[in-house]
C-alpha cells in the first residue's frame, strides 16, 4: 500500500475506487466496505483508493474535542489497512481551510481535480462541505457532469460499523477484551515509549517496562492486570507504512492502575515481559491484549503481592 501526505503530489491513480471515511478501529464492520471496494476496483482493472483525515475532523470543527478517544492512532490505522490489501491510503491534512470550502468546491477542487474517480462509494450520511451542506444527493446530482460512477453504503452496514465502534471503545474501557477482540477481529493494541518508574517491579523479582503513551486520543483499557503479547521495536517507516512485525515474539502481563498496594496516586502501565532482560529504556514496545484477568487490589503487604503476581504469571501462561 502507498501512503500520500501530500495531496498536491498524488499519483494518476488508474480508474480510482475511492471510499471516505475515518476508518477507527479498521474493525470487522468497516471490512465490508473495503471488501466492496476492492470487488469494484477488481471489475474495473482499478486501483483502490480510502481517502481518511488528520487530524481527526471533530478536532477542527467542533469544540468538544476532549471527548475524542480513538481506537486507533493513524499509525495504526496504516498498519492494518496495508494489511487488508488496499492499494493507496490518502491522509489529507484536515484543517479549516478545508473543513471551509463549499459542497460543490470539495466535490470539484477535491475529489475530481486529485482523484479523477470512476467510482465513489460512500454512505448515504456522508456530509462534507461548508457546513456539512454537502450530501449523498449531490454527488448524484454531479456525477454525469464529472463522470464518476456513485455506490451507495446500505445503511445496515453502516448502522453496524457505528454501532461495532461504539461497542469496542465500551469494551476496551471496561476490561472486556473478548467483545472487544472478536468484533475487531484482531487482538487491540497499542504502542508506548519505555520510560523510567521507580524500578519496584525490579525488587519484587517482576522488571517491568513502564509505559509512556505518546498520543493522548488513543484509547487505553481499563485498570486491571492482562495478559497480552509483546514486541520490543523502533519505530520506523518504509514508504509511509509504519514496521510492526506479523506476529508478537513476546509473552507477557501487564498491569495498567493506581498501583493501590504502594498508594500510588499516578496511572501507570507497566508490562512485565517474559524471559526477557534487555535494556530497553527509550526504546517502543507494542502491546497485544489477549485476555483480561483481574482488578487491581490493594494486599495487605508486599510479600502478598509478589504471591498474586506469581499467580498472575501463571494465569498469563496458561492463556497465551
Amino acid at each position: 500500500m502507498q501512503v500520500h501526505y501530500n495531496i498536491d503530489q498524488l499519483p494518476r491513480f488508474k480508474n480510482a475506487v475511492i471510499t471516505i471515511g475515518t476508518f477507527d478501529g479498521v474493525h470487522m464492520g468497516h471490512r465490508q466496505i473495503i471488501d466492496k471496494l476492492k470487488q469494484e476496483a477488481a471489475a474495473n482493472d482499478g486501483e483502490t483508493v480510502i481517502i481518511t483525515f488528520h487530524p481527526h475532523p471533530r478536532k477542527v470543527v467542533s469544540s468538544a474535542i476532549l471527548g475524542i478517544r480513538l481506537i486507533n492512532t493513524l499509525h495504526e490505522r496504516i498498519l492494518l489497512l496495508d494489511k487488508l490489501g488496499i492499494d493507496h491510503l490518502v491522509v489529507v491534512p484536515f484543517t479549516d481551510m478545508f473543513a471551509n470550502q463549499s459542497a460543490e468546491e470539495y466535490i470539484r477542487d477535491f475529489l475530481v481535480a486529485k482523484f479523477n474517480p470512476h467510482t465513489i462509494i460512500i454512505g448515504y450520511d456522508h456530509r462534507f462541505g461548508r457546513d456539512r451542506l454537502g450530501d449523498y444527493r449531490l454527488l448524484e446530482k454531479l456525477a454525469a457532469t464529472y463522470s464518476y460512477k456513485l455506490k451507495e453504503i446500505p445503511k445496515h452496514i453502516l448502522n453496524d460499523i457505528s454501532i461495532s465502534s461504539t461497542n469496542i471503545r465500551e469494551a476496551i474501557l471496561h476490561a472486556d477484551t473478548e467483545t472487544a477482540n472478536e468484533l475487531l477481529g484482531y487482538h487491540f493494541f497499542f504502542t508506548g515509549k519505555v520510560v523510567h518508574g521507580d524500578k519496584l517491579g525490579r525488587e519484587l523479582g517482576y522488571p517491568t517496562a513502564n509505559l509512556a503513551i505518546e498520543d493522548e486520543e488513543k484509547i487505553l483499557p481499563g485498570n486491571g492486570i492482562y495478559a497480552v503479547y509483546a514486541d520490543v521495536m523502533e519505530l520506523v517507516s518504509a514508504n509511509g507504512v509504519p514496521q510492526l512485525p506479523e506476529t508478537p515474539a513476546l509473552k507477557g502481563m501487564m498491569s495498567i492502575g493506581f498501583r493501590p498496594t504502594v498508594n500510588g496516586t499516578k496511572r501507570v502501565i507497566e508490562v512485565n515481559l517474559f524471559e526477557f532482560n534487555e535494556d530497553i529504556y527509550d526504546r517502543y514496545v507494542t502491546v497485544y491484549i489477549k485476555k483480561y484477568l483481574r482488578d487491581e487490589v490493594k494486599f495487605e503487604s508486599l510479600a502478598h503481592l509478589v504471591q498474586q503476581i506469581d499467580q498472575d504469571k501463571l494465569d498469563s501462561l496458561a492463556v497465551l
